[in-house]
């Protein structure tokens, strides 16, 4: 018994050696086949993504401004607060500018008489030439009769002068009435009365007044949420201060910081997916290329770099690349301005343009809501130019 125990103990350690050098031949096996199929995963996919975590949420930011100054009497809307187009943010009080209003359509109506006082005038001129050429056909028929008895000293030559003299008076009186016709007609000529210069200015300034009138209630341009709120009640403003921002949460993009060692390959067009922090990858935003930017943002910082100094160090730049998203994706995941994400880029199709070739043909954006109907005030004007007309 003890002999065959002898017998077996030295095959022992050689089997564990021989199945360890089995094992680690197999796991080197394995590590070189995972590498080998991370190498052609790499070379037929990976290396025609491009990635980045320095890429953050953009959209567009409506700076709300006054378009005439007064002073704020109600504020209807506060940050966070959801805004439709054309709602009333807040409103100026309207003493003042109806004040102006009131005296626009006095200034009107003064201006409807006087002018229809002119054209009254020209009639009277017109009167005047009239009964001027009656008196000098007369005065020339006095004198016609008076020179033959003068040649026959039949009458005095005083008598025959102060003829000549009548004549000439009456043809003096005659010019200075065409002339006074004349000079009304400069200011009137053939136009009517509702497009006479001086009323089409008081109309013009009665429009003005209504339009100030109507611009003490502030509007929102589109829909969107009340952000940085800074206008309180009781504020003096003017149209140059910053009152809030009302921030659309539709329509975003992510402005994308790409290295430029990774351009090369970036065109527009391209498919992109996203990753935002605030969401993590249990949500996926699918997008595309939609535009290269055209500087660095060193180059189009404040203070832009200086590396002609010769205190200069090579800093690898950053290009932003606007990627556009799924509309619907952000309806069903709302995003908010300056959030980061992780964006990555499919380059594997490079048929499409790196700069937009083509010039938009409709507005990237516009907006209605401040546009006013100047029906109401037309109205008014005709009503006050057929009221002093007489």
């Amino acid at each position: 018994m003890s002999v065959d125990v002898e017998n077996q103990t030295p095959a022992q350690p050689a089997n564990k050696k021989k199945k360890r050098k089995i094992a680690l031949f197999s796991l080197a096996v394995l590590f070189v086949l995972i590498g080998v199929v991370w190498l052609v995963y790499w070379l037929t996919v990976l290396r025609h993504f491009q990635d980045t975590d320095d890429a953050y949420v953009a959209g567009n930011q409506a700076q709300i401004m006054a378009q005439v100054s007064g002073s704020v009497n109600k504020v209807w809307f506060d940050n966070t607060d959801y805004v439709k187009k054309g709602d009333v943010l807040l409103t100026l009080d309207r003493t003042d500018a109806e004040q102006a209003f009131e005296k626009a359509q006095t200034a009107l109506a003064t201006s409807v008489r006087q002018t229809h006082q002119l054209i009254i005038n020209g009639r009277q001129y017109q009167a005047t030439i009239a009964l001027q050429k009656t008196a000098l056909e007369q005065a020339q028929s006095d004198l016609k009769r008076r020179e033959p008895l003068g040649a026959a000293n039949l009458i005095g030559r005083e008598d025959l002068q102060h003829s000549r003299d009548a004549v000439a008076t009456a043809k003096a009186q005659l010019d200075v009435a065409t002339q006074q016709y004349n000079a009304n007609q400069a200011m009137v000529l053939n136009t009517s009365l509702e497009n006479q210069p001086a009323v089409k200015q008081s109309a013009a300034e009665l429009r003005d007044a209504w339009l100030n009138l109507q611009r003490t209630s502030v509007i929102s341009p589109i829909d969107g949420f009340v952000s940085r709120r800074s206008v309180q009640v009781g504020s003096q403003i003017s149209p140059t201060t910053p009152l809030m921002a009302v921030v659309p949460a539709s329509n975003l993009w992510v402005d994308a910081n790409f290295k430029e060692t990774q351009l090369a390959n970036m065109r527009i067009g391209q498919p992109a997916t996203v990753i935002s922090d605030i969401y993590g990858s249990d949500v996926t935003y699918h997008g595309k290329v939609v535009g290269l930017d055209m500087g660095t943002g060193s180059a189009f910082s404040l203070l832009p770099a200086q590396n002609a100094t010769g205190n200069w160090i090579k800093v690898v730049q950053r290009l932003p690349v606007r990627i556009e998203l799924d509309a619907q994706e952000v309806v069903k995941h709302p995003l908010r301005i300056g959030l980061s994400t992780q964006v990555n880029v499919d380059t594997s199709n490079i048929d499409g343009a790196v700069l937009a070739t083509q010039v938009r043909s409709t507005p990237a954006y516009e907006s209605n809501a401040l546009a006013l109907d100047l029906a109401p005030v037309d109205k008014l004007i005709a009503e006050i130019v057929r009221a002093n007309a007489g």
